[in-house]
């Protein structure tokens, strides 16, 4: 990597050392980098955790779908709570990975359809006149994306798969494709204050994260950058952060660094997270859905989420901590709760705790339209973001 950082293989023997920077993947979707202390004679973890993955619609094995010999579909199935009317009418395209069989052995390849591929229509209003009276959508009927015309023919999805990764058709062996939106990016605004685009919530904070991360240094303790996939289905698979990925990469941390297992209990109890997810920001259609005080605003600053059924990890201690290390960044923080008559969202941090117990927080970045194909972010807030999380890199924390 262009900053430094060692491959480890899970599977491999680890050998690592204080000052070093490392990083291993699970999965191919989920990753957690860290970068070791000069000094560790009585150390700590300060991490942060962040997700990427966002609701959209999944091919089944069984993709193409023929509508009397006129139309191919694509047979999906959605991931995740995504807002369906978003998906209609926009270019979208393919992309995932495939396992190719070559000599024997099962090789993984990261596919994209770099054209836009398939849309998924509207129905005119003319046959649904209660439409916007309000529509529930049937993700097998009507959230389907039509690939093609006559000319399309069953079995031209793999062999434009096949095409792109330059292998035989035969080869390919399984798949996991997904839709995306083509939808390029955009800043908006009166003073250009607004970005949109496909997947902010939570490539903006992983992003943000990774950045700040990547230029924060403490000698005693070890820095770690993890970026858990399937948080938007529920973090219980093996690369979630409900699996023993954090767990596992920490305790094999303190091993290979000659440490013995008191002192991997020690550095957790001392350590401290950032589980950083998007927040909802006031929707100035409708500000009677957050909470009149605890509510939040985009280009504000970055957001500490608290929730009195324990949803999110702040309590007390953390905020104190987390409001210190802005105060001194010069970053602003803002504070969100629901509505005590509304259930809200959750996020990947008590997931995480499960594994790995220590001291965490939940913070974020203000945003609309979460779980939209396109949604939307203020400008100034990536720059906090990226500021408050150097600072937290570079804070001596002892808990």
């Amino acid at each position: 990597m262009e900053e430094g950082y060692q491959e480890l293989q899970e599977s491999e023997k680890w050998e690592i050392r204080p000052g070093g920077k490392y990083y291993v993947t699970r999965n191919g979707s989920s990753m957690i980098a860290f970068c070791i202390g000069d000094e560790l004679k009585s150390y700590s973890y300060k991490v942060v955790a962040s997700h990427s993955d966002s609701p959209t619609f999944k091919l089944k094995e069984n993709a193409e779908v023929e509508i009397r010999e006129k139309y191919t579909q694509l047979n999906t199935e959605g991931y995740g709570g995504m807002l369906c009317a978003t998906w209609f009418d926009r270019p979208l395209s393919i992309a995932g990975r495939a396992v190719v069989k070559s000599n024997e052995k099962y090789v993984t390849k990261l596919v994209n359809i770099d054209k836009d591929l398939v849309l998924i229509p509207s129905m005119a209003i003319h046959m649904n006149r209660e439409v916007n009276d309000g529509y529930a959508y049937n993700k097998q009927i009507d959230m389907l994306p039509l690939f093609g015309g006559s000319a399309c023919k069953p079995g031209n999805l793999k062999k434009m798969i096949a095409e792109e990764l330059e292998v035989e058709e035969s080869e390919i062996c399984g798949t996991d494709l997904y839709l995306y939106n083509r939808m390029m990016p955009t800043k908006w605004g009166a003073n250009e204050e607004y970005i949109s685009c496909p997947q902010l919530d939570d490539l903006e904070c992983a992003y943000t994260s990774l950045k700040g991360f990547l230029k924060g240094r403490d000698k005693n303790t070890v820095n770690v950058f993890s970026c858990f996939d399937n948080e938007e289905v529920g973090s219980g698979t093996k690369q979630g952060a409900g699996s023993t990925f954090l767990y596992d990469v920490l305790y094999r941390v303190n091993l290979a660094l000659g440490k013995e297992e008191e002192d991997y209990y020690r550095a957790v109890a001392s350590s401290f997270m950032l589980s950083c997810d998007n927040a909802h920001a006031v929707h100035p259609n409708h500000p009677d859905k957050t909470d009149k005080n605890n509510c939040v605003y985009m280009n504000e600053g970055i957001v500490v989420k608290s929730h009195a059924g324990q949803k999110y990890t702040s309590d007390g201690v953390s905020i104190a901590v987390f409001r210190d290390i802005c105060r001194k960044a010069g970053v602003p923080l803002q504070f969100f709760a629901n509505r005590s008559d509304m259930e809200g969202g959750s996020t990947l941090g008590n997931i995480a705790m499960s594994q790995v117990s220590m001291n965490a927080i939940d913070i974020g970045l203000p945003q609309l339209a979460m779980h939209s194909a396109y949604e939307t972010a203020g400008v100034k807030d990536c720059c906090y973001m990226m500021k408050a999380v150097e600072a937290f890199f570079n804070a001596s924390i002892r808990v």
